[in-house]
Formats: structure tokens, sequence, C-alpha cells
């Protein structure tokens, strides 16, 4: 058996608060700056994500902040918490780092503290990391998201060029939450409102009822992990679109916090493979 390679120490940043826009009713935009991004970078990805780390009250942590330390040396109920976003937006001139937060109110850890942040206020971070982009080469770019991805999503209409044949599935609460996006010539973009109908149910719909294109999908499907678990079924089963051409994950699960989540999320989705993946019973 090959030696696995040396897990690589968590690369820890450390960040200013420069600005907050209230983006829609339940989006709200931090973007981040100051010395400390200065051996931050990204590119390669258009899903890349950081970490946020949110210290626990009366909790003493080691200086300098070494994460590899707290992990060994500290009770697991004493580390951090870890919330996980994707980056809207790296301005690499600028040094400023643009991070999209859902808030449902007093809700969460990461959404509340979005919602009342101020300018110098600072926050550490994990990252990044990421695996996907649009291919240029595709036939044709189908994505498909809820709220949670449409920073991802966002940033990858940016980098895919005009002509492309794009079809774009956004879901959200209501058209109050619907933004404005810079998009490729030609692309189609559907916004579906979600209302009082379950995460995903119309991104399920509007995917099935779509009439593939001709030429080799590059597919985008990430959101809430029961939708997610229906359209990659069939996307693999039925329209039999090869893994290496799907980037397709749930970002969050319904009913559980994204702790409860990251916990079971690899055996959710090796469940998910292997049944999948499966060859179809015969008569």
């Amino acid at each position: 058996m090959a030696d696995r390679p040396a897990r690589k120490k968590p690369e820890v940043h450390r960040a200013e608060v420069v600005r907050t826009e209230q983006l829609t009713p339940h989006m709200v935009r931090v973007v981040l700056g100051g010395d400390g991004l200065s051996g931050f970078g990204t590119g390669e990805y258009t899903d890349h994500y950081v970490k946020l780390l949110f210290p626990l009250e009366g909790v003493a942590y080691p200086e300098p902040f070494d994460m590899e330390a707290i992990r060994r040396d500290m009770p697991r109920d004493q580390w951090p918490t870890t919330r996980t976003y994707t980056v809207r937006r790296w301005d690499a001139a600028a040094r400023e780092l643009t991070v999209d937060f859902v808030v449902h109110g007093d809700e969460g850890i990461a959404g509340p503290w979005a919602a009342a942040v101020k300018p110098g206020e600072e926050i550490r971070f994990l990252g990044p990391g990421g695996a996907y982009a649009p291919d240029p080469a595709a036939g044709w770019h189908l994505l498909a998201g809820d709220e949670s991805a449409l920073p991802a999503i966002a940033a990858a209409l940016e980098r895919i060029p005009d002509g492309s044949t794009v079809h774009a599935f956004l879901e959200v609460a209501g058209p109050q939450e619907q933004q404005e996006l810079t998009v490729p010539a030609g692309a189609e973009i559907v916004w579906l409102f979600r209302g009082a109908a379950p995460p995903g149910e119309a991104l399920v719909a509007a995917v099935r009822e779509l009439p593939f294109p001709a030429g080799e999908v590059q597919a985008f499907v990430h959101g809430e992990a029961g939708f997610v678990k229906e359209l990659r079924r069939y996307l693999r089963i039925d329209r039999e679109v090869p893994r290496e051409r799907l980037s397709i994950s749930g970002y969050w699960r319904l009913g559980h916090n994204e702790d409860g989540w990251q916990a079971s999320k690899r055996e959710w989705n090796q469940q998910v493979e292997a049944e999948q993946e499966a060859p179809a019973p015969t008569a």
C-alpha cells in the first residue's frame, strides 16, 4: 500500500471586516480585507470556500492562533465552531474577500454574525478549498442550486464565455430574494420561488422538465442534500451523465446544523453513491 501524503497543516487567515451590504431581505454580503489576507489567494475554481472560525465564549486560545495545536491539545468541545462559506469574489489587487451569507434572524451562528458585524471587527478562517470551475470545452452547462449555492453559481456564470449554452436554475424563498447577476450572453437563467414548498422541489421539477441540448453537459448541482440526492440519481442514472462531468453535493441538510451534517456527510454520500451505482434489479 502506498504511503498517504502528509496531512497539510491547516492555514489560518485573519481578516478585518471592511464593509457589509444587505443584498436581499435574507442575504448579507460581508467584504473582508486587511494585511492578514496577504498570503491568501484563489482563482482556480469558482466554488472556492473558506471555513470561518467562531471562538467559543470564555475559551482562551493560544497566540499565535494555531488550529493544529488547538486540535491536538484542547478538548473537542472547546474548539472554535466552523462554518463553511463559498467565496463570492476575491479581488487580489484590493486584497478584498467577499462572502455572502443567508440570514434567518437569530438562527445559527454565521448568519447572525454577518447581520450584526461592524467594519473593523476581525474573524479568522481556514482555506481556501474548491474543486469546480466551468469547462470552456463543455458542450453546455447546467447549474442548479438554492440560496446556499447561489454565490458559487454566480461566480461560475461570471467565468463562462458569452455565447455558451447555459441553463441555470436558482431556487430562493420568493421574488424579494432575486439578485442581479452578471451572466454570459445567451444564458438562460430561471429563478424559482419556493414559497411554502419543500426546499428543492421546484429545482428537481425544473431540471427534469429541461430538454437536454446536444453535446456533453457539465453540471454543477448543490444545495439541500435531499434534492441533491434526487438530481444526482436523475443525472447519473436517467441521463447517464459521467461522474467526472458532475460537481454535485449537499451543502446542507434539512433538520441538521452544519456540525451534524458534516459529521454524517461522508457516510451519506457513500451510501447515496452506492445506491446509485448499483445495477438495476432484473425481472
